[in-house]
């Protein structure tokens, strides 16, 4: 069970938003980190085949995304975007789009509860949609994508707008949910990535610049991440001339991590990086090569 994509490329008129992307996505959690508009969400579509490509080869468990009744029958999806029908029930709106997937009734009455209960929303099958809280609402959204029970689940920005407990509950489920199935978190908050995936992509500009596992990554920026106590006087300049990744500031001092090639002009020690500062070191190096 893979995706396989080779040479993807995808234009939006005369802006290439692909550029020749090669990626294999197996069974498991798959992180795809990116800025906004680096191109995660194109490639959601295309591999859900709500976009054509533009050119090269992509498969969903080896059907080309060309036959797109047979690639969506195996996806399950939630876009950014996501919305339902606010003057339904929770339970109105999956058996409603239970109907639009082809589900016979028999098959609806007994996959919709029990995934109302698996996203911990089995006591509000009869609550409106639109009283829902974002939370909620997100986790209706992965029982809807898990309706017709997909080889693969594609989430797009999942945790966007969520408050710290929605978070770390969501991404809980996400990572349940992975058992037996490709699951793809597409997302710009890196901390979502370091919690639940092995293996992580980097979009940038279109252009895939990383493929491969945490530790990895950690690796690009090993001897690369450094931290200091200095005066909130030098902050700005500090920052004018490195990525300073955090700040904590108390009085009239700054205590800083920052990323540098080179040894620091003032007194600085070496730390462990961390996957944010690994993805950091690594956007700007990318961009100091155009």
């Amino acid at each position: 069970m893979e995706i396989r994509i080779e040479h993807l490329d995808k234009f939006y008129g005369k802006k290439q938003a692909l550029k020749d992307l090669n990626l294999t996505i197996r069974e498991g959690m798959y992180g795809l980190l990116g800025t906004n508009g680096a191109g995660k969400t194109t490639m959601m579509k295309v591999l859900t085949t709500l976009t054509k490509k533009s050119g090269g080869t992509v498969s969903v468990c080896g059907i080309p995304v060309e036959q797109a009744g047979k690639v969506r029958a195996m996806v399950g999806y939630l876009p950014q975007d996501f919305s339902m029908y606010g003057g339904m029930s929770a339970y109105e709106a999956m058996d409603y789009l239970g109907v639009l997937s082809g589900l016979t009734r028999a098959e609806r009455k007994t996959r919709i509860r029990p995934l109302l209960e698996r996203v911990n929303l089995q006591e509000n099958g009869k609550m409106k949609v639109r009283a829902m809280s974002g939370g909620m609402r997100r986790r209706l959204g992965i029982a809807q994508a898990l309706l017709h029970d997909p080889k693969v689940l594609i989430v797009d920005e999942p945790t966007a707008g969520l408050d710290p407990e929605e978070r770390v509950r969501f991404r809980n489920l996400l990572c349940e949910v992975a058992q037996n199935r490709i699951v793809i978190l597409s997302t710009h908050i890196v901390g979502d990535v370091e919690a639940t995936c092995e293996q992580i992509g980097v979009l940038d500009q279109g252009e895939l610049i990383f493929d491969g596992t945490v530790e990895e990554l950690l690796s690009l920026a090993e001897g690369q991440v450094y931290r200091a106590e200095i005066s909130k006087l030098e902050l700005q300049k500090v920052q004018e001339s490195y990525s300073v990744t955090s700040i904590l500031t108390t009085g009239g001092t700054a205590q800083i991590r920052f990323i540098s090639e080179t040894p620091p002009a003032f007194a600085a020690e070496v730390c462990k990086a961390g996957v944010e500062d690994a993805y950091l070191y690594l956007m700007h190096a990318e961009r100091r090569e155009f």
